[in-house]
């Protein structure tokens, strides 16, 4: 799975979603991509999972770039414990995705194949996306 290197801290607040995204909101390097229309994270098993279909299908005609990272801890304690006793421990990451990020591009193949391969992908996630395209 995908997880930081390393972290100046071992646990984060959970924090809140205020707006629309103010990065990442433009296809940058490819003419296809999958934008999420609602907040939410988006777990590293989720993100690998779509990393699985795009290599499948591209193999050595297209190119894919991933333009989110899971990157925030997430806790979570175990089964029947009580309440207090701190914080439970980090069980995966999480990346923090606002409505309008793009999530993920796609190059190399014809627009039908790539508006499949989008949907598929889209299919694995926990949030609600929409498949974009440049204006050419």
């Amino acid at each position: 799975m995908l997880a930081p290197k390393r972290q100046k801290y071992r646990k984060q607040f959970r924090g809140v979603w205020r707006r629309m995204a103010v990065k990442g909101q433009t296809l940058n390097f490819a003419n296809f991509g999958l934008k999420a229309l609602e907040a939410g994270w988006i777990k590293d098993r989720e993100i690998e999972a779509v990393r699985v279909i795009f290599a499948r299908s591209t193999k050595k005609l297209g190119k894919f770039w991933m333009r989110i990272f899971p990157d925030k801890p997430f806790t979570k304690k175990p089964p029947e414990v009580t309440m207090g006793a701190g914080k439970g421990d980090v069980a995966y990451f999480v990346a923090s995705v606002t409505p309008g990020r793009v999530l993920f591009e796609l190059a190399g193949l014809s627009p039908e194949e790539s508006r499949a391969v989008l949907k598929a992908a889209a299919a694995k996630l926990s949030v609600k996306t929409k498949v974009v395209s440049r204006e050419l």
